[in-house]
């Protein structure tokens, strides 16, 4: 194998292949890129098993088929290092050799034919869908996915298609979040996408891609790239029963005007308190040792005074996910779940209880 490429080219593939790399283990076959010339095109590779990348360049200057392995961290180091100029890469022996003017580079390479193949499924379901509401709608719903729950399938966002519309879903056990969009021709199904998956995704793909999955795995390609992730076998909870049938208190309030005050009373401790009462809203920290408090003067219309303790993240968190000037909170009593919606995404929050 042989080929003349420009340096940054293959660096920026090489780059975007190591999320995609076993880093545990570096004898593993699975800690290597695969890299292979086949009629003037460089097909290259990166899998840990649970999750990988394949990307295609036709930008190469000279080429001789054949295949290669090489350990991916190194040589991203080795990349990195030179100049944006042309690099020779190519195989000799049991090596990859990496030259550009006077310096040469040589790394052992893996049999490539052991290299694990990238899943192919037969009974494939293309999810009608464009790339662009994808990704808005999972961005929505990342930061409530939780991190290493022993509830596995909390790991991951669900994505749920209903006959009308598809629900894009995550909760950490403190935070319901759930974006939504219409179904136009989707059958109703329902899978759960690991969150690593969910973080690459959104660095991937800005332009329209196929989106396609089975029971196992979920494969999403365009012309040059195709990536899959196996899939989360487990039954998310059902979140509908969480969801208010009505609400006794529903609010649209100044969106700028909330992460500012939120923020004046957080610079120390999360956790805050805030009471609405006819005519203002108070902002107040919950630190014991030191005293934090705003407050804003709007009309709210309402005869009783409540109040809800929160964790601030929680609400910034949604806030900075908004894309209107206003967002809607909503309540039945204090002390109980609250509800923030803004369009097509809505997060229902858990509650600090506090001592009446």
């Amino acid at each position: 194998m042989k080929f003349i490429i420009t340096k940054n080219i293959i660096e920026n593939i090489v780059s975007s292949m190591q999320p995609f790399l076993e880093k545990k283990d570096a004898s593993a076959i699975t800690s290597h890129i695969y890299l292979e010339v086949n009629n003037d095109k460089l097909i290259i590779k990166a899998t840990d098993y649970e999750i990988g990348l394949e990307s295609q360049i036709e930008e190469l200057n000279e080429s001789l088929n054949g295949k290669a392995t090489v350990n991916g961290s190194n040589l991203l180091g080795i990349l990195k290092r030179l100049k944006d100029l042309e690099i020779i890469v190519e195989t000799i022996e049991n090596n990859l050799i990496i030259r550009q003017n006077k310096s040469t580079f040589k790394l052992p390479m893996y049999d490539p034919n052991e290299y694990p193949s990238l899943p192919k499924p037969d009974n494939i379901n293309k999810l009608d869908i464009s790339m662009l509401n994808l990704i808005n709608s999972i961005r929505k719903i990342t930061p409530a996915i939780d991190n290493n729950n022993p509830k596995f399938e909390l790991n991951g966002a669900l994505v749920d298609i209903k006959s009308d519309k598809i629900n894009f879903v995550a909760t950490d056990t403190r935070r319901l979040a759930v974006s939504h969009l219409q179904n136009i021709s989707n059958d109703q199904n329902q899978f759960i996408i690991p969150k690593k998956a969910i973080i690459e995704i959104q660095k991937l793909f800005l332009d329209d891609a196929t989106v396609a999955y089975d029971s196992t795995n979920l494969i999403i390609s365009n012309e040059r790239m195709t990536f899959f992730t196996k899939l989360i076998n487990g039954k998310f909870p059902d979140y509908d029963r969480i969801i208010p049938n009505s609400l006794k208190y529903n609010f649209s309030l100044p969106k700028d005007m909330l992460i500012e005050s939120i923020k004046l009373v957080t610079s120390l401790f999360s956790n805050i308190k805030i009471t609405f009462s006819s005519n203002t809203i108070v902002f107040e920290s919950l630190d014991e040792d030191s005293e934090s408090k705003t407050q804003i003067d709007i009309d709210l219309n309402i005869e009783n005074t409540f109040y809800l303790a929160v964790n601030a993240k929680y609400l910034l968190d949604f806030l900075s996910l908004t894309n209107n000037e206003n967002v809607n909170i909503g309540f039945n009593e204090s002390n109980l779940p609250f509800y923030l919606e803004d369009e097509k995404f809505f997060t229902i929050v858990m509650p600090i209880v506090l001592e009446k």
